[in-house]
């Protein structure tokens, strides 16, 4: 039997822990927290999962909340304009909605990375709580024909270089602010709907509003990001729950009025239930190499770390576990040399690098193209249903929306089909 050690307790490394486990591997798992600590911590993350990530979970039989969950039907976009005459807060240009070919839903990591690690010490996986440094790695890793590292924060990521070709930015590229809330009223023009919120306020940031499943039942998600040094950077600092949330609201009245009206009764889910933050985006070198000579395999954003604007932190995770889950299966009784290890992740970048390129260009200021997409699926709805799914697929946008020629193009069917 195949031993493999797997260094994280994400998306991605349980996902693939659990996974490998199924299919008899000996998984030793490693976490720097236990299921309750996580439980009982604080939330870590905004994760909206679509389709076909949803359906890899399924595959597994691990989509243990899928019936407790919201089901997210449909994805809409809203676009502030300056403020009316008179006022300071923001109207908007643009607003719909369309519905998905398959619902999304998210599942508060607290409850859902606590849950997996309990099912996978019950069902016989090896799990250790410790928070591992390279010198563990270098020794644990003679003992395992495979170590997997899908811890994306601490030391462990310096042993991933930066793959410059694939990094265009250097610092952050937004300032992120998270609070989990009950209380939340729908959106009154379907209020029987439930939707994935976009809302962009150009040269400001963006709030994104979805349902979700925490601990301590459904809640809803306000997610600002703010583009640093600007009105909304306004975070920094802010450790108390309360203030936070009192500023998430303040800041929601004046750029995104509309979401603000139906928030004016929220309350926080726990003490935990507020992020604050910021990090550069960057893709990695697949392969990290300790100082005994020994190879490991970046898992995750480990080796893929995107903003979350675009919502495909945990699809990505969720798609890399898939990938590699398959790649191991396949690759058998053979050694997990370095050029497999590349072979690997070549094979999942051929799915990331759409996200990755997606991402970066909505971190960037919209060009004019980017505008008339949104503007007219206001009014042509299968240029919003398009849009909306794409974000199960990114791999869609290369054929209408990075380049103003593609766009005008199916548009311009878009219409005469329309």
């Amino acid at each position: 039997m195949r031993k493999i050690l797997v260094v994280g307790a994400g998306q991605s490394g349980l996902q693939l822990a659990l996974g490998l486990q199924s299919h008899g591997y000996e998984v030793t798992l490693m976490s720097n927290r236990t299921a309750d600590e996580i439980r009982s911590g604080r939330v870590m993350s905004t994760q909206c999962m679509f389709h076909t990530a949803l359906q890899y979970e399924r595959d597994l039989g691990i989509d243990f909340w899928e019936s407790q969950t919201p089901r997210i039907v449909g994805l809409g976009v809203s676009v502030a304009g300056p403020p009316r005459a008179g006022t300071y807060t923001a109207t908007r240009v643009t607003d719909w909605v369309a519905p998905l070919d398959g619902f999304a839903q998210s599942v508060d990591q607290r409850v859902k990375m606590a849950g997996w690690m309990e099912t996978f010490a019950q069902r016989g996986g090896q799990l250790v709580i410790h928070g591992a440094a390279v010198s563990d790695l270098d020794y644990f890793s003679r003992a395992y024909d495979l170590v997997l590292v899908s811890a994306g924060k601490g030391e462990l990521v310096s042993m991933f270089a930066r793959d410059p070709r694939r990094s265009p930015f250097t610092t952050p590229q937004r300032a992120l602010a998270v609070s989990y809330v009950h209380g939340l009223g729908p959106r009154p023009e379907h209020p029987r709907f439930e939707a994935v919120r976009c809302n962009l306020v150009p040269g400001v940031g963006e709030l994104f509003v979805m349902p979700c499943l925490t601990t301590s039942g459904r809640a809803d998600i306000l997610f600002l990001e703010a583009i640093p040094g600007g009105p909304m950077d306004r975070f920094a600092g802010v450790k108390d729950p309360s203030e936070h949330l009192a500023l998430t609201l303040e800041l929601m009245e004046r750029y995104t009025p509309w979401e603000y009206a139906r928030a004016t009764k929220v309350e926080l889910t726990d003490g935990g239930g507020t992020l604050a933050g910021r990090y550069t985006p960057t893709v990695r070198n697949p392969v990290g190499r300790l100082p005994g000579g020994g190879v490991v395999l970046g898992v995750g954003d480990v080796v893929v770390a995107n903003d979350p604007i675009t919502g495909q932190g945990s699809n990505s995770a969720s798609k890399c576990a898939a990938s590699y889950l398959k790649a191991i299966l396949e690759h058998e009784d053979k050694e997990f040399d370095e050029a497999w290890m590349r072979q690997t992740f070549d094979r999942y970048w051929a799915t990331a690098r759409h996200v990755t390129k997606w991402t970066n260009r909505m971190l960037e200021p919209p060009q004019d193209h980017v505008y008339d997409l949104l503007y007219t699926a206001a009014r042509t709805p299968e240029v919003a249903h398009r849009f909306a799914n794409a974000f199960d697929d990114p791999a869609d946008f290369e054929d209408f929306f990075y380049e103003p020629e593609k766009a005008a193009a199916y548009l311009a069917a878009a219409a005469g089909g329309a």
